[in-house]
């Protein structure tokens, strides 16, 4: 079998409805080298993406007043996305969609309607009927940030039993047990610190650990989890700026782990960087390694994807690849730059 020689991924935008909003993009395994394949319009703000597990389908958030979801097909060959279809959120500005491990629900969290919902992937592809929802109230210290719930992520965990909302308006992770039947029950809530603002969460490929990047106060947090109760205990916290930047200002945004787990990336925003930490697989704790600028602005998202790491700079309205070294997950630069107008997602293909 002929090994490939690029990965497709898809980028998620902040266009307008007239305007291309998810492109596809090529990614040259030998050197880093980066291309648009093609793309669709049509959806507005198309701002965080999810593929099914089986690579068939690709869901999209609508970040706008009147959320939505949309859902394509995927041609596993040329990338090329055909829309199936789409459905209110009944929550503003949906910002993060993302599908159970069996394939049988997504997920989605408003951040501005203070909820998060559960829709059944149907066999033909496209969504079922509103399945299960909960809402949140209350807010935090932070009354620029916090003056009310913004449910900024929705991530189910490896088991499918139970999903996360990280709330950045109440500095809380919320544990909901997904029912059979599609619905959201909440199961316990895990508390962090006044004015945190937990944004996203990776659980680690092999171990019981999850890794919550906290925007406000521009932390990782490591935590133990207890599979089988849902239960998320705090083991560290550390900053995801170096020691002494007080004069930039600076919003910590994605997270994500390599497949070995030995590295875990986080994104600064304001910084402009991606901080390095290496995993101690005995513990789950983390030593911080390195910064590495991302030459452009804002990188609002990453992903790794066949030994590269590739950021969405949303202000500097780029993409830019990354070598990830096996040994020690270090990053070098490759020198590629893809130009694309306010990229905030990157989703590879299967």
């Amino acid at each position: 079998m002929e090994e490939r020689k690029e990965q497709l991924f898809y980028t998620g935008t902040y266009a307008s409805r007239q305007e291309r909003g998810i492109y596809v993009c090529a990614l040259r395994v030998t050197n880093g080298d980066l291309r648009i394949v093609g793309g669709v319009e049509g959806m507005e703000r198309p701002s965080f993406l999810a593929l099914h597990p089986d690579g068939t389908k690709l869901y999209a958030a609508s970040e706008t007043e009147g959320g939505e979801l949309y859902a394509y097909q995927v041609n596993a060959q040329t990338g090329e996305l055909h829309p199936l279809d789409r459905k209110g959120t009944e929550g503003a500005h949906t910002c993060y969609v993302s599908v159970t491990t069996d394939g049988r629900y997504v997920l989605a969290s408003n951040y501005s309607g203070g909820n998060a919902v559960v829709f059944p992937a149907t066999e033909a592809g496209g969504l079922g009927d509103m399945s299960g929802q909960v809402q949140h109230t209350g807010s935090g210290i932070r009354q620029d940030r916090q003056d009310a719930a913004h449910p900024h992520s929705i991530i189910p965990d490896p088991s499918g039993q139970y999903a996360m909302v990280c709330d950045l308006g109440l500095d809380q992770i919320v544990v909901y047990r997904l029912t059979e039947d599609g619905k959201l029950v909440t199961h316990r809530e895990t508390d962090l610190p006044p004015g945190s603002g937990p944004r996203h969460l990776v659980f680690h490929p092999s171990r019981p650990y999850a890794f919550v990047a906290n925007e406000l106060n521009n932390s990782v947090a490591v935590f133990s989890y207890n599979e089988r109760n849902g239960e998320l205990t705090l083991l560290q916290s550390l900053s995801t700026l170096p020691e002494g930047i007080i004069d930039v200002e600076n919003t910590a945004a994605d997270i994500r782990i390599t497949p070995c787990g030995r590295f875990l990336y986080v994104s600064n925003r304001g910084h402009d960087s991606i901080v390095l930490y290496h995993v101690d697989l005995d513990s789950g704790k983390l030593k911080t390694v390195e910064w590495v600028e991302t030459f452009g602005s804002t990188p609002r998202n990453f992903n790794i994807l066949s030994g590269y790491l590739v950021v969405a700079n949303q202000d500097g309205n780029n993409i830019v690849s990354f070598a990830v070294h096996s040994e020690d997950g270090r990053l070098t630069r490759t020198g590629y730059v893809l130009e694309v107008p306010s990229p905030v997602c990157i989703e590879p293909v299967h």
